[in-house]
């Protein structure tokens, strides 16, 4: 009884905290109690933040007004004390104001509606341009200014994933490496996608724009404070649409430059001669890498698959019968099926995957495709 009284104390507490934040403003519920948007961070965000507390109170003045002469209507001309309905059957004033008056707060809401759809679509003038794609399941971002682009793949441990683990803070919206842009600086966005239709979306910029096959569409935003900024795609893509999350690392306009010198020096380390002649065994360990970052998810890193959906690389007679076979899969892919083309990967990176698979688990092909065998395939 003691335990009940004192969990009653607190909820009263709980929702008198509740009802303070509300009375006080978008911003102190946000703070409160998180269930408003995002916190701001570029000037397209905070128009649809100051936007959004707008039509909401405007909203609630409607509902006072009409709500309230309803009911003093209802109140004051009750039957009880005499009154009696009024008969008539048509009002032309009437029938002016209650068509006058809600077009005028239309117009009144319209205007800054318009207002902030015209800044979201000014992508004019940006500092920097990076050309954003999705895959089934993952993001790519390539700095046309800069020369080099990477992939954004999820790095959430398998373990949390399948309740193996406790969930760490950032669950399923972590990757390995995150889009980096400068503070301060317009960065306008080129958005595609290589398979089905995406959805890039990250709130505290206010952004959401879809990534559609053989389309290309642009968006926009200005960071307007350092910082680490998460988003989702946000359109159903297939089975593993909720593991490509989005991260955007906001840096100052030095640590920026820093970070780009280094991922040029990186990309011009990793250029590979499409002749080289690999030795087997480090083309095997590049490819295992390779699986996992793109095809254990749905082929499983045992090579078993998944039966009625994903099928077994270990046996497979696609894996041990001709290399040309396994070559155009890879790059082709396989119409009406959940098997994308991968022609994305560098010559090197499916030469190495493909010796993988060829030489893993049950399979001992014992065969080495070179980089070389992949050019000649793409022409």
């Amino acid at each position: 009884m003691v335990r009940n009284k004192t969990g009653n104390r607190a909820g009263h507490r709980h929702l008198r905290t509740a009802f303070a934040a509300m009375l006080l403003g978008p911003g102190t519920a946000l703070a409160a109690l998180e269930w408003n948007l995002q916190t701001p961070v570029t000037p397209v965000a905070q128009q649809m933040y100051d936007l959004h507390a707008f039509i909401f109170w405007v909203c609630v003045v409607i509902f006072v007004a009409v709500f309230g002469v309803m009911f003093y209507s209802i109140f004051k001309h009750r039957r009880s004390v005499g009154h009696k309905a009024h008969q008539f059957h048509e009002n032309t004033t009437v029938e002016i104001i209650w068509t006058v008056i809600p077009f005028l707060i239309l117009l009144f809401m319209a205007f800054p509606a318009t207002k902030t759809i015209l800044a979201m679509k000014d992508t004019t003038g940006p500092g920097l341009t990076v050309k954003v794609t999705g895959y089934q399941w993952k993001w790519s971002y390539d700095y046309l200014q800069e020369g080099f682009g990477f992939y954004s793949n999820l790095t959430t441990p398998l373990a949390q994933i399948e309740n193996r683990a406790p969930k760490g803070e950032h669950y399923l919206l972590e990757v390995d490496k995150p889009m980096v842009v400068p503070v301060d600086t317009k960065v306008r966005l080129l958005i595609t996608a290589n398979d089905v239709i995406h959805s890039w979306w990250v709130p505290a910029f206010g952004v959401k724009q879809d990534a559609i096959p053989g389309f290309v569409r642009d968006t926009w935003f200005r960071a307007d404070k350092p910082g680490i900024y998460r988003g989702q795609c946000a359109e159903l893509c297939g089975k593993e649409h909720g593991f490509m999350p989005i991260v955007v690392e906001v840096k100052s306009k030095g640590d920026y430059a820093a970070w780009v010198s280094a991922q040029k020096q990186n990309a011009a380390a990793a250029g590979d001669d499409p002749n080289k002649v690999w030795d087997p065994k480090d083309l095997i360990a590049r490819g295992e890498k390779v699986f996992a970052s793109n095809c254990a998810a749905c082929h499983q890193a045992n090579g078993k698959g998944v039966p009625g959906a994903f099928p077994a690389l270990d046996g497979s007679k696609i894996v041990n019968g001709p290399e040309a076979a396994q070559v155009a899969l890879l790059l082709n892919g396989r119409p009406g099926t959940a098997m994308v083309s991968w022609k994305q990967l560098s010559d090197t990176d499916l030469a190495a995957v493909i010796t993988y698979t060829r030489n893993s688990w049950g399979n001992h092909t014992g065969e080495s495709i070179g980089p070389a065998l992949i050019k000649t395939a793409r022409q």
